[in-house]
């Protein structure tokens, strides 16, 4: 495998709570469990670490307990961190609450990682081979943005940039979104971010505009559709629908994130596009079936329910086969 993903998004700390169903307005829910675990970004660099890919961070982590915590997560998963702890305060925060249909609702707050200066992003540097992730969280804080796009846009050429809009693509100013767009290799959304930047319509229609008018360096774009797969659409016209794999989902946080980390580890191991892709699924399949957002499988987990699914495939058609 060559280079890194050398992530320039956001890591927080997650304040997770189960719940049967979310609360009435001014009423109260106790949860059935509790935990706090490294959230956000890391959700992404863990899934494509344990696929294989070295992975480096290269956002801003905090001085502060969450940050330790954060610091902690990332020293077990053996991912690199690229730059120093903020001085000016400690990592944010997100409460996620998990309701018994597996959904998700958060409450986040932003912390170091929500500022970056150009200084701060001065030991970040893309190597030939590594592989460049962000996503719409950093680009939508008011203190981040400009240093962030900046740094973005002074890429080498021969770098390939993934990026993901995240549900706050609206909380992104135009200008800013326009910016990263027009350098973006890879782009990787679920419908509704997608719908937000290219307009409505079907998912092959939004796909072939987005890359028409709004990623014309890209190769490819990535429309994620949950449980139901995800569209691949490439530059040079090519389009497949991949489909996805049917799970018992407890926990569908972190479910986007991995599916990203995995397609780029893919991709940086020279699968195709539409293989890579198909990898992905597995892995989000997988992970909505662990509670955590950082529930990520390893490649051995993805290839052995990837062989299981096949060999499924092969005996249903044996079966129609023989039945004809």
């Amino acid at each position: 495998m060559s280079g890194r993903l050398v992530h320039v998004g956001s890591a927080v700390v997650d304040y997770v709570y189960r719940i049967d169903a979310l609360p009435a307005p001014g009423t109260e829910k106790t949860a059935t469990s509790y935990a706090r675990v490294a959230g956000g970004g890391f959700n992404m660099m863990v899934a494509a670490s344990r696929t294989g890919m070295k992975v480096a961070f290269g956002g801003q982590l905090g001085t502060g307990p969450d940050g330790d915590f954060l610091r902690a997560a990332f020293a077990a998963e053996g991912i690199e961190t690229l730059t120093p702890p903020s001085p000016l305060m400690d990592s944010g925060n997100c409460v996620a609450m998990i309701s018994g249909d597996a959904e998700r609702t958060f409450v986040s707050w932003p912390g170091a990682e929500s500022m970056l200066t150009p200084d701060m992003m001065a030991p970040v540097q893309a190597l030939p081979g590594d592989w460049v992730f962000t996503s719409g969280y950093t680009l939508s804080y008011p203190g981040s943005r400009d240093a962030l796009t900046n740094w973005i846009e002074a890429l080498p050429a021969d770098v390939p940039f993934v990026f993901d809009p995240t549900p706050v693509i609206a909380e992104i100013p135009r200008p800013i979104l326009d910016r990263v767009l027009a350098r973006t290799t890879w782009l990787s959304c679920n419908t509704d971010e997608a719908a937000e930047i290219a307009g409505a319509g079907d998912a092959q229609t939004v796909a072939i505009r987005l890359l028409a008018e709004h990623c014309p360096k890209a190769d490819g774009v990535v429309i994620r559709a949950g449980a139901h797969g995800c569209l691949v659409r490439l530059a040079d016209g090519g389009t497949r629908a991949i489909p996805g794999f049917a799970v018992h989902a407890v926990d569908t946080n972190g479910a986007g994130d991995t599916h990203i980390g995995a397609f780029v580890s893919a991709l940086s191991r020279d699968l195709s596009p539409c293989e890579a892709a198909r990898y992905a699924n597995a892995a989000a399949a997988l992970s909505v079936t662990r509670h955590g957002g950082s529930s990520a499988p390893t490649d051995t987990e993805i290839q052995e329910f990837l062989s299981h699914r096949d060999q499924a495939t092969i005996a249903h058609d044996w079966e129609e086969a023989t039945a004809t």
